[in-house]
């Protein structure tokens, strides 16, 4: 059995080396109206469609692995919450039709640490929004009081799961995913 990386060893490798994407996945047009203030409310619709367009294949992937309880994959499962936001049907909106692989654990969890990290953003998105009076906001709230804790029980999970055997895969999953989700929000 490979001894598990270090809690901080993981986390401080997804924050390094995934940080190039993570920054360029922030420079789509809804967090740059979003900075500046010029925000609007169809911005916001197309940005929540794009999203569950990401978010509803990814989490159809996580579904078809084998989870421990303590990863509490159901609740981290977020898409149905952008379809109470937009009042939309599920199958009016577009799905990504490049995701990035999702097949071995190492992947998933690379995948998981982009997806779960999100939920942090959105706290501070959920309160710009409250400002602009936009009211989309369910997906954004993530867990609401819970995110905080949620995050932190995820790292936890990560550093639990991630071996020195698995890191490099679970980086390059988590870049890759940054990179997709990228190239999916900036698609017309």
């Amino acid at each position: 059995m490979t001894a598990p990386a270090s809690f901080s060893e993981i986390l401080q490798r997804l924050r390094a080396e995934t940080r190039p994407y993570h920054d360029a996945l922030e420079q789509n047009s809804f967090n740059q109206e979003l900075t500046v203030g010029t925000l609007t409310q169809e911005a916001t619709k197309r940005f929540l469609a794009k999203m569950y367009g990401f978010l509803q294949p990814y989490e159809a992937q996580l579904r078809q692995h084998p989870f421990p309880f303590a990863w509490d994959v159901e609740h981290r499962s977020r898409a149905h919450l952008i379809l109470e936001d937009l009042h939309a049907e599920a199958p009016s909106l577009p799905l990504c039709p490049s995701m990035p692989p999702l097949h071995t654990w190492s992947q998933l969890l690379g995948a998981m640490y982009v997806v779960e990290g999100s939920t942090l953003g959105g706290q501070v998105i959920t309160r710009q929004l409250a400002k602009a009076g936009i009211p989309m906001r369910t997906y954004f709230s993530g867990y609401g009081a819970q995110t905080g804790p949620m995050w932190k029980s995820f790292c936890h999970l990560l550093s639990e799961a991630a071996t020195e055997t698995n890191q490099d895969e679970i980086v390059q999953s988590a870049s890759r995913t940054f990179q997709h989700l990228e190239a999916w929000l900036n698609q017309p």
